[in-house]
């Protein structure tokens, strides 16, 4: 219609989106952006031990991802202990006959526990290859117990409920990542021997039904 003037009155348009809903449904919006957020972050991926980064015995940084589908024995050595020429002799042994394909001992230097890593180390490296022939793949010093503890050993502890209070602790890890048992000083690679040895079993049967 025309008003007084000539010009042409604008009605409000009946469909319009009213205001007063906006508000409301911009709240419902944001509500249901931050529970898809929350349910993509519980979907991630769970860590393992392998996706940890570490740095090696000659001071490179690298993942821990390259030993994903094997085993591995995670054991913190010491080069002054009593416990020292047993583990190491038969660590070596448990590489020669079972790595590298399928399994690796990984062995982490630490210092924390009666002070019986006390060198470099370029010493250390150069004590286990000379003295125990070791092949195994060896990383940096690092402390594996308390709040200082690296990151991969607190996967470790947290999987097991199991932390290191001595040098040669044991945590065996499955091809998967997952620590699925622990061993103190006391108890031998030997006495370990079996356990290894059905995961890595487990694996070649695996690999021969894929063929």
């Amino acid at each position: 219609m025309l008003d007084p003037e000539g010009s042409v009155e604008l009605q409000p348009s009946s469909s319009a989106f009213p205001k007063v809903l906006l508000v409301p449904l911009a709240m419902l919006l944001a509500i249901a952006a931050v529970l898809l957020l929350a349910l993509s972050a519980t979907q991630q991926k769970e860590p393992d031990f392998y996706t940890f980064k570490v740095v090696n015995i000659r001071g490179k940084l690298v993942s821990l991802e390259k030993y994903r589908g094997s085993v591995s024995l995670v054991v913190n050595v010491a080069s002054e202990c009593g416990y020292t020429d047993s583990h190491y002799k038969a660590l070596q042994q448990l590489q020669r006959d079972l790595g590298p394909y399928h399994f690796n001992v990984l062995a982490f230097p630490c210092n924390q526990f009666g002070q019986q890593e006390p060198d470099t180390n370029k010493e250390i490296e150069s004590f286990a290859r000379k003295t125990y022939g070791a092949s195994f793949p060896m990383f940096s010093k690092i402390a594996v117990s308390g709040a200082g503890a690296n990151p991969a050993y607190k996967y470790l502890i947290d999987s097991t409920g199991e932390e290191p209070t001595w040098n040669f602790w044991k945590y065996l890890v499955d091809p998967n990542g997952k620590a699925v048992k622990a061993w103190d000083s006391t108890v031998s690679v030997e006495e370990i021997r079996p356990y290894v040895t059905e995961l890595v079993r487990k694996i070649i049967l695996k690999k021969k039904d894929e063929l």
